[in-house]
């Protein structure tokens, strides 16, 4: 098993993301409470630790945290929203202290709508040059999306304009609005997508990325809208795989392991055949429809094999 676990290490942010489920608050990890939290990771024998916020960038002590992080061991890696790693020197120094991964959020490859999305103006040049910063200094890069209302119909857009310009991203991770927590709670209808808005927009993206040999992840679509890449749902594989996630909240909710996923399912999945690896409905803010879940009719098996043998298929 490759455990990840997450840490949140500030909750400030420099974004005013409309959706944003952990909006920023005045708190921060000191540096010894980090490496706890660590250490915690180590002990539970983890693979590797995403930090994250807020925006990482902003905490005064991270570039020790991370080189902690990788003294214990860990593949470090952090989520930006890339507002302050398009600084060569301040990108160098995270390699130089153990920063492995960086993790970019991209919302649209248009800047009105990522603007728009962000609430700040020219975030996306930045994000932007952030990747070819990571990239200049041998940080592996992966971009991460939010699909929400806004983005939905041009999902691929985005895909086949980021690859263009950055071919070097490794990774790209597709991610459902959770519309349960924060300002996304407060604004889930202007925010909140139906599913069926991006369904085919979703797979136009992950059928060019894999055109490209390029992979990615898809974390709290149902696997009625990902059947052809049902393999790629992070939910399902930790299901397949037996894995679990660790997070380290920076607020009331403390730890939470999370071995388990208790998303919502309609009367109509009792039938379906992949029924017992799919996560479901993430629907805690009622911000989506259950109406609009159907039972799938595919071989599981082949499902399960593709995760555990991927080269075999």
């Amino acid at each position: 098993m490759a455990n990840l676990g997450y840490i949140q290490i500030i909750r400030d942010c420099n974004h005013h993301c409309g959706f944003c489920s952990n909006p920023q608050t005045a708190r921060v990890q000191s540096l010894e409470t980090v490496k706890e939290l660590v250490d915690d990771l180590v002990a539970r024998d983890y693979t590797g630790v995403i930090l994250t916020g807020g925006e990482p960038t902003l905490h005064p002590e991270l570039h020790r945290i991370c080189a902690y992080a990788k003294s214990a061991g860990l593949h470090v890696r952090m989520i930006t929203n890339g507002s302050r790693g398009s600084d060569l020197p301040f990108m160098r120094e995270l390699a130089q202290c153990g920063l492995q991964l960086l993790h970019v959020s991209i919302y649209s490859s248009r800047p009105n709508v990522e603007a728009i999305l962000r609430g700040v103006q020219g975030t996306l040049e930045r994000a932007e040059a952030t990747l070819d910063a990571a990239h200049a200094v041998g940080v592996t890069t992966n971009i991460n999306c939010v699909i929400n209302k806004l983005n939905a119909g041009h999902l691929d857009q985005t895909a086949m304009d980021l690859h263009r310009r950055h071919p070097y991203v490794r990774h790209y991770v597709w991610n459902n609005l959770d519309p349960s927590m924060g300002r996304a709670e407060l604004n889930r209808i202007r925010y909140a997508s139906r599913l069926g808005d991006f369904e085919l927009s979703l797979l136009r993206a992950l059928r060019f990325l894999s055109r490209q040999n390029v992979s990615f992840r898809v974390e709290r679509v149902p696997l009625c809208y990902m059947t052809e890449f049902a393999w790629a749902s992070t939910e399902t594989r930790k299901i397949v795989k037996l894995e679990e996630r660790v997070v380290h909240f920076l607020d009331e909710k403390g730890t939470v392991r999370q071995t388990s996923w208790d998303h919502c399912y309609a009367e109509v999945c009792a039938v379906c055949s992949v029924r017992t690896i799919c996560g479901g409905l993430f629907d805690r803010g009622h911000g989506y429809d259950q109406a609009e879940l159907y039972p799938l009719f595919v071989n599981k098996d082949r499902i399960v094999s593709q995760i555990l043998h991927p080269t075999e298929g």
